[in-house]
């Protein structure tokens, strides 16, 4: 029999009890993995276990295919109008809703962000099922002009089955960014979360069933990248993947889509977002928005403004105060309601920060604030700052995704154009400035999918998010998004055409 997780919260900011099965999600069912064998969910606070999970394999993404298939052929698809899969997803909205606060405590637990911060994300969660539910009964194609003899329309159709693969950093967030458009538009899914943060997606499969969604239309097989995650990418009976996470990986899931079944691939990769800020900023502000944008959910954060450029005239006021931003950054327990940042999600996450830490001394930047281990257990990393940096070096090229960032010194806004785009990444970027000309025009010289003007890191359901160059292919959010989930069909009828 499948495991089960039980745990009782008792902090200052969340007081409950959660308690569900782990294995995983098929046809309706929570079921063992085929192996029989499971995955350690560890706590990022302590390195310590939480519980165990089922490990799915290549046989386990079979059989969820096979299921999800049989529903869309018979219950969900063109078998489920839009006015029903509107009043499930809403109906799945209000739950998540009832259970807010058990859903942000799972959050906190397993991936290590502040609980305050994981309300946050689980509201945004609710609001991105509830806008596609607006959306499920209004996916409709055109009627074209073409002659009277002739009668020419399209129809917009689910795919069919669709693989989706969510990344650790946002687990309930982006849980909720793959199934809603999917539902909206009539596929089925088979989901794969990360094995770091499963707790949320596990959930969330109580509530789908208790929502009346038929068995099948979502199956979550919790699993290993290299067997589940490769697995989907190469199913032949995927018509549809869709992948958060880094750009290395990405390239493999669309080698391995490419190799097999030429599936539809939609991406959301890395980033190394640049955040400028001109002289007639106003400081205070640009401080408190560069701190957030660096140091959102501990810098896991893909649209991270890990780059932040400062003009000559204000750069030592910025920095000045940029310094004192970044010390009263409280690190430590997430479910502590003056914690700020929490630990980093995983032991090799936490190594793999280190080592640019390490890289950016040895390469000659300026170590300007932390740089060290916060606290004697966990995987905690205090906030830091390099200073002194030259282009080439990593730390200003390579997405890092922890709390470290660089503060560059600019002195035109040609040169800063120029500095901004020199990454392989275009997923966000964002422009401090009272001219509003001037921001709005070197907002759009950004090579970037979002460009924010005096803020950072504001994201919304109904607004697409999305790379360019080796940030991703195609866009989350919004209506765009719905176009990641459609096949188009123009039918053709003849109303008279007589042919010789």
């Amino acid at each position: 029999m499948s495991t089960a997780f039980s745990h009782e919260f008792n902090t200052a900011s969340y007081k409950g009890k959660a308690s569900f099965n782990t294995g995983l999600f098929i046809d309706g069912k929570f079921v063992d993995g085929s192996n029989k064998t499971f995955i350690d969910v560890v706590n990022p606070t302590s390195g310590k276990v939480i519980t165990k999970i089922a490990e799915g394999t290549s046989k386990d993404v079979d059989t969820a295919v096979e299921a999800a298939q049989r529903a869309f052929d018979t219950t969900w698809g063109l078998n489920a109008p839009g006015a029903l899969r509107s009043r499930l997803l809403t109906k799945l909205s209000q739950l998540m809703e009832r259970d807010q606060q058990e859903l942000a405590a799972l959050e906190a637990l397993d991936n290590g962000k502040t609980f305050a911060w994981a309300m946050n994300d689980t509201s945004a969660a609710i609001e991105t099922v509830r806008y596609y539910a607006g959306w499920a009964d209004k996916i409709h194609g055109q009627v074209q002009e073409t002659d009277e003899k002739k009668l020419t329309y399209t129809r917009h159709e689910p795919i069919g089955v669709v693989g989706q693969i969510i990344p650790w950093n946002f687990p309930l967030l982006m849980f909720s960014w793959k199934i809603a458009p999917a539902l909206a538009t009539g596929n089925t899914i088979v989901m794969k979360p990360s094995e770091f943060t499963p707790l949320t997606a596990i959930r969330m499969c109580s509530l789908i069933q208790e929502a009346g969604f038929p068995p099948g239309v979502v199956n979550v097989v919790t699993g290993y990248g290299h067997t589940v995650g490769q697995a989907m990418a190469s199913h032949m009976k995927i018509e549809k993947i869709a992948f958060t996470g880094s750009t290395l990986t990405g390239r493999r899931i669309m080698e391995s889509a490419a190799k097999s079944n030429l599936k539809k691939v939609t991406l959301e990769l890395g980033g190394k977002s640049p955040n400028i800020v001109f002289n007639d900023a106003n400081v205070d502000e640009a401080v408190a928005w560069a701190a957030h944008g660096l140091f959102w959910n501990h810098g896991q954060t893909c649209c991270a403004g890990t780059r932040i450029f400062v003009q000559s005239g204000i750069y030592d006021e910025f920095l000045k105060r940029f310094t004192e931003k970044s010390k009263q950054i409280k690190v430590g327990d997430p479910f502590a309601p003056e914690t700020s940042q929490g630990p980093q999600v995983s032991q090799v996450q936490y190594d793999r920060i280190m080592s640019y830490i390490k890289s950016g001394k040895e390469q000659g930047a300026k170590l300007h604030l932390g740089g060290d281990r916060a606290g004697s257990e966990g995987y905690f990393i205090q906030p830091t700052i390099f200073t002194e940096t030259k282009p080439e070096m990593k730390i200003v090229q390579e997405e890092i995704f922890g709390p470290v960032g660089v503060v560059i010194k600019f002195e035109d806004e040609e040169d800063v154009v120029r500095q901004a785009n020199d990454t392989v990444y275009g997923l966000a970027a964002a422009v401090f400035s009272q001219d509003i000309n001037r921001a709005l025009t070197v907002a759009h010289k950004l090579k970037a999918g979002t460009a924010w003007v005096n803020c950072y890191n504001l994201i919304d359901a109904n607004v697409p998010f999305g790379g360019f160059k080796q940030s991703g292919i195609g866009r989350e959010c919004g209506e765009y998004a719905l176009e990641n989930y459609t096949n188009v069909k123009a039918v053709h009828v003849n109303l008279g055409i007589k042919m010789n």
